[in-house]
């Protein structure tokens, strides 16, 4: 049985991360800076009362009869004692006679084209950890994408305006760049078990490693060029926000009302249909904010008993990253061309070129992912670089001007520019055309006396 570690850091990072965000809006009250104050406990305080609720909602305290534990969530205690009652239930193994013990099938990773069904004995403890990893790494993409992200957001938006990097501002942006990192990295990880449920999935540390740069380098980059478009161009960052996250938010709900499926009522039983739809508009939010700084590995698909999308879709990744890249760009040099004395100090060109190249970095390790390090790349049914490449050519096929064909003709085009737009004629028509010539002419000559 693994340690687990995972926990750990999920716990760690949202201590970590709380106790920073608590200690410099005390600094932001002391300067009598009450907005910077507010908006940090603003995004510290709503993604923890989240994960309280995640947590729960997982373990289903609700109807189970632990007052006790309740209440700890209540003090956004909640985290810290799971953590320990996922130790306390790693130590007791061996200890502790099992009461019975669940058999499960999974299938290895083809060998030669063979894969073999292995059966493995899980015990109620090793049930209980696997819920608790479950959990956290939940708890983990929300506390990311839904605090942490804006968290960072924040925090570097006041060190550009008071052109300071305070020491307690410095420690919570750094914190909070290493929550969001990790919280993309589970989510990764997250939608390979997913996906390959059915097989024995084991993920090498060349993984982690290409996971952990592929999404420190797109992050940053798309934190940064959010924060300077929004230091020159304060009242449009809002519009550009407003609908990136529109476009996420409904793309799932626009495709399951395409599909003409019903609505999803096996979620939860004790759910109703209201808190169903609470539920996944929840879901959908939190999509949205992945979405916003990075690409979801975990794709919803609301007309899906399980609600994710199972198939590796390569085409939605291009166009996305491709959009993105455009995006950013754009971004950028608006706030080149807009940038104002306040910048004097920074080369803008190399800044530009900086946040550019940094982007494609993480493009690249990206690609290496998927190509070299994915755990499950035998069983997809196409690589990702012929993927990439049908994409490209596709668009390419898009982008080409259409000719017109052979012996159509153009309106409003003048005889001899109709024979100018038609093609050549092929050896093999010139031959035809000849032999017929020559027929008619003996024949004319033939039949003069």
């Amino acid at each position: 049985m693994r340690l687990p570690s995972s926990i750990f850091v999920s716990v760690s990072l949202f201590t970590a991360e709380t106790t920073a965000a608590l200690y410099l809006s005390s600094t932001y009250r002391s300067a009598g800076d009450q907005i910077w104050q507010g908006l940090t406990l603003l995004f510290t305080l709503v993604p923890s009362v989240l994960v309280q609720l995640t947590l729960t909602f997982i373990h289903r305290d609700l109807s189970r009869d632990r007052p006790l534990v309740l209440l700890l969530h209540i003090l956004q205690l909640g985290p810290i004692v799971r953590c320990l009652e996922a130790f306390w239930i790693y130590g007791s193994v061996g200890r502790i006679e099992e009461p019975y013990v669940s058999i499960t099938r999974k299938k290895q990773m083809p060998k030669d084209g063979l894969s073999e069904e292995v059966e493995k004995q899980v015990g109620q403890a090793e049930g209980k950890l696997f819920t608790h990893r479950a959990a956290f790494a939940r708890t983990s993409v929300i506390q990311a994408f839904l605090g942490s992200a804006p968290q960072l957001t924040l925090q570097l938006y006041i060190c550009v305006l008071q052109q300071a990097v305070t020491v307690g501002r410095g420690t919570l942006m750094v914190i909070s760049l290493l929550s969001i990192v990790y919280g993309a990295l589970r989510c990764n990880i997250l939608a390979i078990k997913i996906k390959y449920d059915d097989y024995e999935v084991d993920v090498k540390p060349a993984a982690y490693l290409c996971i952990f740069l592929w999404r420190s380098f797109e992050i940053a980059t798309r934190v940064v060029v959010l924060v300077l478009f929004s230091s020159v161009l304060q009242i449009w960052i809002l519009p550009v926000v407003l609908a990136n996250f529109l476009v996420f938010f409904s793309y799932p709900w626009l495709l399951f009302w395409q599909s003409g499926s019903p609505f999803p009522e096996n979620i939860e039983k004790t759910l109703t249909r209201v808190g169903t739809t609470i539920v996944l508009c929840l879901l959908t939010f939190l999509y949205a904010g992945v979405n916003m700084f990075c690409w979801s590995a975990v794709q919803l698909k609301l007309n899906d008993p399980d609600l994710i999308n199972k198939s590796q879709n390569w085409y939605r990744m291009a166009v996305y990253y491709m959009l993105r890249f455009v995006e950013n760009a754009t971004l950028i040099l608006l706030w080149y061309v807009f940038q104002t004395e306040f910048y004097r100090f920074v080369c803008a060109p190399l800044l530009v070129l900086q946040l550019l190249i940094g982007y494609a970095i993480g493009i690249f390790f990206m690609l290496v992912f998927y190509q070299f390090c994915h755990p499950c790349k035998k069983l997809f049914s196409s690589s990702i670089s012929q993927g990439m490449w049908e994409c490209s050519s596709f668009l390419c096929l898009l982008c080409r001007p259409r000719g017109g064909g052979r012996g159509v003709a153009v309106d409003g085009a003048a005889p001899a520019d109709k024979e100018a737009l038609e093609p050549p004629a092929s050896e093999k028509d010139i031959a035809n055309d000849t032999a017929e010539i020559n027929g008619n002419l003996s024949h004319s000559l033939s039949s003069n006396p």
